[in-house]
């Protein structure tokens, strides 16, 4: 017994079987398991799935069945491994957090984007999405090949038809062995549009399509939880490598609280992070004080949405904390593109344009197969319809053969003979009804041979045709993509250490606009119509209670925008870093873009192309004091901010201009006094200097404007009651600067006091702005010109019982028959000339200007605040 036993045993080198045993089932992994295939995009488990779901007729318009009896039949047919498998490719399938346009619909408790487990396969249910059903389109027609399955009693396809590229819409991951595939979903219009070009491009031009062509179509990945990816140049790198590594950060906004405390609200997360991960994880962070600064943390999602709340503390910077989470959470991810995907068995590492090609000859075979197809069973029935007509122009003697004879077989051979029929119309003819031999049944058969000869003859044009072919894949999907197509979810965002960004960016005018609460926007200039004076204007931004547009400017998308707050401090963004939004539209909260302190707003707004010597700043305190400052001492402005002027503890900036030491000065207070004195009067003093007096207020007064000389012929004044005037500017003589100063607007109950001041000419427009959010727009030309002490004439129509006032006005510079083109050209010319003849920059509190070049410069005091000291 013992000997039979060692018989069996044979010696083996264990080298040689490890190697051969794990080549064979690293290829199975490979080929039969983890890599999709770059026809269908689907893994062997999931195209499975669907074709089990088809085979027992769970499409979308039938009842959902339980998920055991898909995974049973699936497993039992087609898949022999675990059912767990089968299940979590299901519910994979299912959710629309995981894929993009989910081939499966699920009802039960199919997991959640917290990390839940769906629930057990026996309590839920499933059946085909309407989408899925254009990867099984014409999977009857004989348009892929057909397999034994694993025990040769089925028949399982090889790849699926796939109407649509569901390999970059819908994504797809794996680990195999010594190698992955990490392929991002994408948006079904921008993907059939770029399948759509390549066809274009065949059939019009004769040519292939280049990679720049597709880069300018497909935008970039579009995750199905939304989010923002940052920057275009990874995006690039992986179209055109197949490897990449996007960035991908959640949307947040910065909402500010009636404490006065701020709130990180996250709405979107990127793909594939676990929510309810990410919120132990920041409280993880929070509890060992490795951030410092969140009171409470909430998890607010519904189902109308996700709301992630991070309440903070009133001394915290939103943004620095903010920088703090993406640093340390998931909050910002990195998603490796892989773009690997099995290409006649063999795995391969594709570029974007490989991709839709590989995509499109799969299409190309499934079309051409269907319609040969459909040309072999067109010809079979009219083949079928000339013997049956052959019948019915015979008919009393096929009657009489087919009596006369003693069986069916005998009837057909006599038929056959007899008229040279063929054996399938001799049956036919046997299997003919009496109701056939109606007039109108025969010419029902007339019209079908008809029809059926016209598609005969259309089927053969598109088999001979190539260009016609792709024509009709062309069509198929443009109705797939009208009938699916959605608009993207996830955003391009910018990146600051991408510069290819800016090059995207089309130069053109627009309008930015800031609330006295601190939203801000980007709006087209033609948001805004011109009125006659007195109207009730137009809507203007949605506000939120007790706020209202405090700030408007007009510039270039490339321009610099420089912020000027309260408390002295200077930020920078470009005018296309701020977000674009419709007139009506509240904009984006300012804390969500500049790094401000607790308590700090905007005051004043320059935009600046580049950074000129022997050019100034000339800012204005509420409390009178100036100070001039050359603008080269503020080009290198931290995320955080510089600080651009010292201030005592009661005051606050309130204006900034430019300056070329040429100019004017004049300064007006909420009570109607105004003084004028040269620019000379103040010498140029270092960044962090306090400055000088430059007018001597009474206790109960304050400064509200600031303007030049140069900015136009007139000052218009306007007041809280919606009361305005002009006043010519030389009525206003130059004085010393720290004087008292003259009266210049007659303050009365009727008119309260004076909002603001602006130099004006008469081609100029303003818009005149509520504390309810109404805009109104006026020619300056219809605004009376009066003497210094008079207080004007209504310029819009407030109801002061309702307690509205006017919270600001803003110049506009822009002619009736001025096109946005020719003023495009003008600021353009104007920036490089650097003349001062014309404004076209428009701003509550700063009208820039540009600036002549001044050959002398000085040597400045970093601080003379002791000036302002000895001058009190």
């Amino acid at each position: 017994m013992d000997e039979h036993i060692f018989d069996k045993v044979h010696e083996v080198d264990l080298k040689k079987t490890m190697e051969t045993s794990y080549i064979d089932y690293a290829m199975s992994v490979i080929a039969a398991r983890a890599l999709p295939d770059v026809r269908d995009g689907l893994k062997p488990v999931q195209r499975r799935i669907l074709y089990a779901m088809i085979e027992l007729n769970n499409g979308p318009d039938k009842p959902h069945r339980k998920c055991a009896r898909i995974v049973g039949d699936t497993m039992g047919k087609y898949h022999p491994h675990g059912d767990s498998s089968i299940y979590g490719a299901l519910v994979n399938l299912a959710q629309e957090w995981s894929t993009r346009y989910p081939l499966v619909d699920g009802h039960g408790n199919f997991g959640s984007v917290d990390g839940d487990g769906a629930a057990a396969m026996r309590y839920t249910e499933a059946r085909l999405s309407k989408i899925s059903m254009e990867m099984l389109s014409d999977i009857n027609k004989n348009t892929v090949d057909f397999i034994p399955n694993f025990d040769e009693t089925e028949k399982e396809p090889v790849v699926l038809p796939a109407r649509f590229p569901s390999l970059l819409v819908n994504g797809a991951s794996g680990i195999a062995v010594g190698m992955a595939t990490n392929i991002p979903p994408h948006n079904l219009n921008e993907i059939i549009n770029a399948v759509i070009k390549l066809i274009d491009n065949r059939v019009e031009e004769d040519r292939e399509t280049s990679i720049e062509e597709l880069l300018q179509i497909v935008k970039g990945p579009d995750f199905p939880t939304g989010a923002t990816i940052l920057g275009t140049r990874a995006i690039d790198e992986a179209y055109r490598t197949g490897r990449g590594k996007i960035r991908v950060r959640a949307v947040t906004d910065i909402e500010p609280m009636q404490n006065g405390k701020n709130r990180i609200v996250v709405t979107e997360l990127p793909y594939m992070v676990n929510k309810a991960r990410l919120v132990e994880k920041i409280a993880e962070l929070v509890r060992d004080k490795k951030i410092d600064g969140i009171t409470e943390l909430r998890d607010e999602s519904d189902r109308t949405g996700m709301r992630i709340c991070i309440e903070l503390r009133r001394d915290v910077n939103a943004n620095v904390l903010l920088n703090q989470l993406y640093k340390h959470t998931q909050l910002q991810e990195t998603f490796g593109v892989i773009m690997l995907a099995l290409v006649n068995n063999e795995p391969k590492v594709l570029n974007l344009h490989e991709m839709l090609k590989h995509y499109l000859h799969h299409q190309e075979e499934v079309v051409t197969r269907r319609t040969q197809y459909d040309l072999n069973k067109a010809q079979e029935r009219a083949h079928i319809l000339e013997g049956l007509m052959v019948a019915l122009d015979n008919i009393d003697e096929v009657i009489h053969i087919i009596r006369s004879s003693n069986n069916v077989g005998i009837a057909k051979e006599r038929l056959t003979e007899r008229f040279g029929l063929s054996e399938v119309q001799a049956q036919a003819i046997v299997d003919m009804r009496l109701r056939a031999l109606t007039g109108l049944e025969r010419e029902k058969l007339e019209n079908e041979y008809k029809e059926l000869e016209t598609k005969i003859a259309e089927y053969k044009a598109i088999l001979a045709d190539i260009k016609k072919l792709l024509t009709v894949i062309k069509e198929e999907l443009i109705v797939i993509r009208d009938k699916y197509g959605d608009d993207r979810r996830t955003s391009i965002g910018f990146d600051e250490y991408d510069i290819s960004m800016e090059d995207l960016i089309p130069k053109e005018n627009t309008v930015i606009a800031i609330t006295r609460l601190g939203y801000i926007k980007r709006m087209t200039v033609d948001n805004f119509k011109s009125q006659h004076r007195g109207g009730k204007g137009i809507k203007g931004m949605q506000t939120i209670e007790e706020d209202f547009i405090e700030d408007l400017l007009m510039t270039t998308t490339h321009h610099y925008i420089m912020f000027f707050t309260n408390k002295g401090r200077v930020y920078r963004l470009k005018a296309y870093e701020i977000p674009e939004s419709s007139r009506t539209a509240r904009g984006t909260a300012i804390v969500n873009l500049l790094q401000l302190l607790p308590e700090e707003r905007i005051t004043a707004i320059i935009p600046l192309r580049e950074y000129k010597n022997n050019t100034y700043l000339f800012m204005a305190t509420k409390k009178g004091i100036v100070k001039k400052t050359p603008i080269k001492e503020y080009e290198n402005i931290r995320k955080s901010g510089l600080q651009a002027i010292n201030l005592r503890e009661d005051d606050e900036l309130i204006e900034v201009k430019s300056t070329n030491r040429q100019k004017d000065i004049i300064l007006v207070t909420k009570n109607g006094i105004c003084i004028r004195f040269n620019e000379e009067d103040v010498r140029p003093t270092g960044r962090t200097s306090m400055g000088v007096i430059g007018m001597n207020l009474s206790d109960d007064d304050e400064i509200v404007g600031m303007q030049l000389n140069t900015q136009g012929k007139y000052l218009l004044f306007v007041s809280e009651y919606g009361m305005g005037k002009r006043t010519d500017m030389d009525e206003f003589t130059v004085q010393r600067r720290g004087g008292k100063g003259v009266k210049c607007y007659k303050v009365t109950e009727k008119t309260g006091e004076v909002v603001g001041v602006k130099a004006v000419n008469d081609d100029n427009e303003i818009m005149i702005i509520t504390t309810e959010g109404i805009i109104i727009r006026l020619m300056v030309s219809g605004i009376s010109v009066l003497g210094r002490i008079t207080s004007g004439v209504k310029l819009i129509d407030i109801d002061v019982d309702k307690d509205i006032k006017v919270a600001s006005f803003a110049k506009v510079r822009e002619s009736d028959n001025t096109t946005e083109e020719d003023l495009l050209k003008q600021l353009e010319e104007q920036l490089e000339e650097e003349s001062t003849n014309d404004e076209i920059i428009i701003d509550s509190n700063q009208d820039y200007e540009e600036l002549e070049e001044d050959s002398e410069e000085e040597n400045f005091e970093k601080n003379n605040s002791d000036e302002v000291n000895s001058e009190e």
